[in-house]
């Protein structure tokens, strides 16, 4: 790959990491990137998690300092998280590389208007709806997600945490990214042994969504809510567009 648009696209994972941090989603600007590269379905997935993998630690660690992850307290979610995300990672190393080329847009365009669609979130904590245990299976099934495809379950761990778990917005947000850090490690495990990962464009990428992911949680625990819920619909809404515009054009 040219030097240029391994450049180019560190710059990219720079800039989703920042808002990965932040909001989620960053995934949903680094795959149209990857695949616009002309790196194909399987391994673009696989070195998203490469990359992603540097820079969510890079976010936990920060909020970690703050005292905002229980790492303790959600070790059950993480389990759960772990094995959701592996399934995810062997059922889609299984489907035609054809398919994933149809899939991954499709899927592109829903979590975009999931975001945009998606009830209004506060830094407020508000009643538990379930408990942790219960919570559970929707970790695994985020997870699984996060292991199949990835963009966008920033956003969902997030959502639900707030919706489901009662949490504020920013602590659900440095849960998330606990979490997020879980899928992404063992989706990067799995792909490795199954030899999907390119090494060199991931690792230089890492180092820009490591810096962008720096940035980002530092913003997040400053301004909170009143930064976060408008990276959300800003993205989602550059994000349909870019899709609509691959699809007709």
């Amino acid at each position: 790959m040219e030097p240029e648009i391994i450049v180019a696209l560190t710059a990219v994972a720079a800039l989703a990491g920042f808002i990965d941090a932040i909001a989620g989603g960053g995934g949903l600007l680094v795959m149209p990137s990857l695949l616009f590269a002309g790196v194909p379905p399987i391994n673009a997935l696989a070195t998203n998690k490469l990359q992603s993998t540097f820079g969510t630690a890079t976010a936990t660690w920060n909020f970690a300092r703050k005292r905002l992850v229980d790492f303790r307290g959600n070790r059950w979610l993480v389990l759960m998280t772990f094995a959701g995300a592996a399934a995810g990672v062997l059922t889609v190393q299984a489907i035609d590389a054809n398919a994933l080329k149809l899939i991954i847009p499709a899927l592109l365009l829903c979590i975009a208007a999931y975001v945009i669609l998606s009830p209004r979130m506060s830094d407020e904590d508000a009643h538990e709806r379930l408990t942790q245990r219960g919570y559970a299976p929707v970790a695994a099934g985020i997870g699984f997600y996060d292991g199949f495809f990835g963009p966008g379950a920033g956003s969902f761990y997030t959502a639900t945490l707030v919706g489901l778990r009662g949490m504020g917005l920013t602590r659900a947000t440095a849960t998330t990214k606990l979490l997020n850090l879980t899928s992404n490690v063992a989706s990067l495990l799995f792909f490795a042994i199954g030899g999907k990962m390119l090494w060199l464009l991931g690792l230089c990428m890492a180092l820009g969504s490591m810096a962008g992911n720096y940035v980002g949680s530092h913003t997040a625990m400053r301004f909170g809510a009143r930064v976060i819920r408008p990276l959300l619909v800003v993205l989602s809404l550059a994000l349909t567009a870019r899709v609509l515009w691959d699809t007709f054009a």
